[in-house]
């Protein structure tokens, strides 16, 4: 029975688990099978657990393990009076004054860089599926128009020959008819070689296709420099940047906190005798080893850590600035997309009453095709404009979440 209920609890868990996987979807969804795929995200496990076994070593009793040496001394080589003398002993390093409290922060400081690396890379792989994704549905907006145009192209070429043959329209218009279906089936066929090349950017970095349907964001409310005042807190990109150069400046702390090398205690145990006939005698002693300073070898490690501090704090400011003015851009295009959308609203409305209107003049005869033609032409523009808008609106709110470190 208990073996019966725990494969009953392991089912449920797992039809859980594909309930919540099926109900996250789009691009969500994708951005996490390109994180699962991503390699420099299987490396991070390494670099955490590094930083791990750091701070394991920081909060040990000795910065060094210590070690054991046993020796002998005889004279069998040479006189050979029973002459024996056996040594063991124990050395263990010591941690230097402020140096092992130095060695904590620095390993604490390494892990919560290796976290904010790992919400950076993971940030990056977001921003660099986003561009795949709309350009993927750029790719097949433009598909579908050309679909449309063709099958429009078709039609109306089909009405024109009828129309020719009877002889109410000239050879003329018959053969502008024909050329707007061979253009518009070669845009057709330059439109599906941009879907397949988008579609298999998105499945190079999903592992998948691409769904069906790619849903849109919504735009975020979030601030760079939140309540608190701390900018670094709300951006993958500021706080992985912050975490380094706190890194940077805890290896200066131990480099100035370990000036020399580790001094060394040891414990010596001697079991000896003088010749045959004497017996063993014991002695215990201590030893303390204490390794001078290299003054330029301490130079050496200092300013190497202190080159390294300077670089990251300046990379920090630039990382701040770098990150204002793209959500600034960001948010700027953004509000042009918007506006540009709302007019191409407006023309696409205008362009589908032109277009009816000049169908019903051509019709009843009240006008020539090459009129029908430019009126379509620019019915159809109207359209791919609308589209294009469309999908840049939505790419732009991608592109500001992007930029203020929200991942989908």
């Amino acid at each position: 029975m208990r073996l019966m209920m725990l494969c009953i609890a392991g089912l449920l868990a797992g039809f859980s688990v594909q309930a919540a996987e099926t109900q996250k979807s789009g691009l969500a969804a994708a951005v996490e099978q390109a994180w699962r795929l991503n390699p420099q995200a299987a490396g991070l496990d390494a670099r955490e657990a590094e930083a791990r076994a750091a701070q394991d070593v920081a909060a040990g009793l000795t910065p060094e393990p210590g070690s054991v040496s046993i020796g002998n001394l005889n004279d069998r080589f040479n006189r050979n009076q029973g002459k024996q003398e056996y040594e063991v002993e124990l050395a263990v390093p010591l941690w230097l004054p402020g140096q092992k409290t130095a060695r904590e922060a620095e390993a604490t400081s390494r892990l919560d860089e290796t976290v904010a690396r790992r919400a950076a890379l993971r940030l990056e792989v977001g921003g660099e599926l986003r561009e795949a994704w709309w350009a993927l549905a750029a790719a097949r907006s433009a598909k579908l128009l050309a679909s449309r145009r063709l099958e429009t192209a078709r039609a109306l070429e089909t009405d024109v020959m009828r129309r020719y043959k009877v002889g109410e329209l000239s050879r003329i218009d018959a053969n502008l008819a024909q050329t707007e279906t061979h253009a518009a089936n070669a845009e057709l066929v330059e439109a599906e070689a941009t879907l397949l090349q988008a579609e298999q950017a998105v499945q190079a970095l999903t592992g998948s296709p691409a769904p069906k349907s790619l849903d849109e964001e919504s735009p975020t409310t979030r601030r760079l420099i939140d309540e608190t005042g701390d900018s670094a807190a709300s951006h993958p990109l500021l706080a992985v940047t912050a975490a380094a150069a706190r890194s940077a400046r805890a290896r200066v702390k131990v480099a100035d906190e370990s000036r020399r090398s580790a001094p060394e205690l040891s414990f010596r145990v001697v079991r000896e005798r003088g010749a045959f006939a004497e017996s063993y005698s014991n002695s215990v002693g201590v030893k303390l080893k204490i390794p001078f300073s290299s003054g330029s070898q301490v130079r050496q490690e200092t300013s190497a850590a202190q080159a390294e501090a300077n670089q990251a704090d300046t990379d920090l400011l630039r990382i701040q600035t770098r990150v204002r003015l793209d959500a600034e851009r960001a948010q700027r295009n953004l509000q042009s997309a918007e506006r540009q959308f709302a007019m191409a609203q407006e023309r696409r409305q205008l362009s589908a009453e032109n277009l009816r209107l000049a169908e019903k003049a051509f019709s009843l005869g009240e006008s020539d095709l090459a009129t029908l033609l430019r009126i379509r032409a620019a019915a159809f523009d109207a359209d791919a404009f609308f589209d294009r808008q469309r999908v840049a609106r939505a790419a732009a709110i991608s592109r500001l979440n992007q930029a203020m470190g929200v991942l989908p």
